[in-house]
């Protein structure tokens, strides 16, 4: 009798990204909000960040740089709101020479601390249960439409319902969406902030002080490294750490930045990878480690001379 197979991590789901962009940021007095920088990075870039697992992503916005290339769109006239703008992203979309995914997540260009376990979480979500959309709701349980996963059939019905009842989308409130949608509603536990938006230079400055905290600050630093120097990469930032420790102790402590860089530089020759850089991080903190131990060895037989 043979045993049956351990599943392994389920997929995640196919989806679309429309990213809203183009608001007139009249709190932060006309400025470009998508490009004001929390943490080094773009507000734009951390979203696009968060949703790169996307087969396509539409900016609606004026075209700008961008950290990963992305399609872009814009509602007519501009500045017609955020339905009128969800509308022209979805119609971008549309191609019929194209297989889509039945799913589009709808995010907002603001959100300083999505996460891609939080737009899986969405989509899981979505894919679990009897619903036309799920979205994210905050610490006080309010709705954030623009933390969503929709199925896409039903998100071009309620947009056109809306556009039937009123003539146009332009300037409608966005709780219009969600008022004949059958919703899932989920809070984040591991990521609470996710749906945190920044509307103020108020809310710029405590994002902006929330990333340098403690627990925070080196995750921050090395997502932002990985976007600028085009690394996709997830490593066991532990190991890493953890050999920096054993070349400062047990070396000389300008040899932590010069090991580090070595493994990396050897991990890269063996092909890249977790793996790889696992491989290469263990060897050089075995070799950290003799070193320590040889040096540990030579002060006692010192002390045993004296």
């Amino acid at each position: 009798m043979t045993e049956a197979a351990t599943p392994g991590p389920r997929s995640a789901p196919a989806y679309d990204a429309v990213v809203l962009a183009g608001g007139a940021a009249r709190r932060l007095g006309g400025a470009d909000k998508p490009g004001v920088r929390v943490g080094g990075r773009a507000l734009l870039d951390r979203v696009l960040a968060a949703c790169a697992g996307a087969r396509d992503t539409v900016v609606v916005a004026a075209p700008r740089p961008t950290a990963r290339p992305v399609r872009w769109a814009r509602e007519e006239p501009p500045g017609g709101g955020p339905l009128a703008a969800l509308a022209a992203g979805v119609r971008a979309l549309d191609d019929p020479a194209r297989d889509r995914p039945d799913t589009v997540v709808a995010l907002s260009a603001d959100l300083p601390f999505l996460e891609p376990r939080t737009v899986r979480l969405l989509l899981d979500t979505l894919a679990e249960q009897d619903a036309e959309g799920a979205l994210l709701t905050d610490g006080e349980g309010r709705d954030q439409p623009l933390v969503a996963a929709y199925r896409v059939a039903a998100l071009r019905r309620t947009l056109d319902a809306l556009t039937g009842e009123h003539g146009a989308l332009t300037g409608l409130p966005l709780r219009l969406l969600t008022r004949d949608l059958r919703l899932a509603r989920r809070t984040d536990p591991v990521a609470p902030a996710a749906s945190f938006d920044c509307d103020t230079w108020e809310d710029i400055a405590a994002a902006r002080s929330r990333i340098r905290e403690h627990g925070h600050v080196l995750d921050e630093w090395i997502s932002a490294a990985k976007d600028e120097l085009g690394i996709d990469l997830d490593v066991d930032t532990g190991v890493l750490l953890d050999l920096a420790r054993d070349a400062a102790h047990g070396v000389a402590r300008p040899a932590a930045p010069l090991t580090t860089f070595l493994v990396g530089y050897a991990a890269g020759r063996a092909g890249g990878g977790p793996e790889a850089v696992a491989a290469a991080a263990a060897k050089a903190a075995a070799l950290a480690n003799r070193w320590a131990e040889e040096a540990a060895a030579a002060d006692a037989e010192s002390g045993d001379a004296g």
